[in-house]
């Protein structure tokens, strides 16, 4: 079989490789047990957001604008990490480098629309507790599951949109030279850096994308958290201050875990090695998912209560059985 397949658009002869290799960590000694790492991490992870999904499902308490957020938010996570986790451990602990031109492009689809997703559901929630800090007498009539569900569609819509514009336009590129991709995924920046043809709509994307998908929620999540603490400073009593700021610690963890280490590469870009690339992105893939549920059960008093409620009928009915 032929390396490459040529495809015509507009006239123009378009060059696709059969295969891209995935060429993941360089030189990095007992690598393997950090997949197997991740393998673990990944049963935990849909264990903790399939357990979160199931709580806000069946408890009517949970039914509220807020957790529908958080029902996204698990639903995201869940959905990114099976992007991320199975083909990585695929492709470097069993050794499968080799991926079709077309499972690459469906792989940067789904891992760039869920990471979106994810960043968008952040900026939700920061929304939702803005207003119940800044505007508590207001916050029903403003933030209602209609208006949650409808900005959560929105973004669902927006994120494939984009997404799928930025997966396009790698199919209209021509790759007759290396086919090595330098990530642990079919990262977009990456793949179209091997195109030998013009690729200056991809280097637009490269450059609009993260503005759209990472600055502007990180900069609204500032935004946000400004007007957050001038509304702490009005509160007069430390007690009441102390129990909004408390509400908002949950969030903030999420906020700190998932953008940090993304923020950094982006912001270094070419300047960072490759392998300290890779780190950093895979554990912005791989640690969120499996810490949001973790942080939210423990740190959410409602979703405690829940819990605790959860535990208790479980409790009645084994008793009541038993009698």
């Amino acid at each position: 079989m032929s390396p490459l397949n040529s495809i015509v658009f507009h006239n123009t002869s378009i060059v696709h490789p059969d295969f891209f290799f995935i060429s993941g960590f360089a030189g990095i000694p007992h690598i393997e047990y950090y997949y197997i790492f991740t393998c673990f991490v990944y049963a935990q992870t849909l264990l903790g957001n399939a357990f979160v999904m199931f709580m806000i499902y069946t408890d009517h308490c949970l039914h509220s604008p807020k957790y529908i957020a958080v029902f996204n938010l698990a639903l995201c996570d869940l959905c990114g990490s099976t992007a991320f986790i199975p083909p990585m451990i695929d492709t470097f602990l069993f050794k499968s480098h080799l991926i079709s031109f077309k499972a690459c492009m469906a792989n940067m689809y789904f891992a760039f629309s869920f990471i979106s997703l994810q960043s968008f559901t952040l900026a939700v929630l920061s929304y939702d507790r803005c207003v119940a800090i800044c505007f508590p007498l207001r916050y029903n009539e403003i933030v209602t599951s209609k208006s949650i569900l409808v900005i959560t569609v929105t973004l669902w819509i927006l994120a494939g949109t984009a997404i799928f514009i930025g997966v396009s336009s790698i199919n209209r590129l021509s790759f007759c030279k290396s086919t090595v991709i330098n990530s642990y995924f079919c990262d977009y920046g990456p793949t179209a850096r091997l195109a030998c043809n013009d690729n200056t709509a991809t280097t637009v994307i490269n450059w609009t994308h993260p503005i759209m998908i990472l600055w502007c929620p990180v900069l609204f999540i500032v935004g946000t958290y400004i007007c957050i603490a001038r509304a702490l400073l009005k509160i007069a009593a430390a007690s009441e201050r102390l129990k909004a700021m408390q509400t908002c610690t949950s969030h903030l963890i999420l906020v700190s875990v998932f953008y940090l280490p993304i923020c950094i590469t982006e912001a270094m870009g070419s300047a960072m090695h490759q392998n300290t690339r890779i780190f950093n992105l895979s554990l912005t893939t791989v640690l969120p998912p499996l810490l949001n549920p973790i942080i939210y059960t423990l740190k959410t008093e409602e979703f405690r209560q829940a819990i605790k409620k959860l535990y208790r009928r479980n409790k009645i009915q084994i008793i009541a059985r038993n009698e």
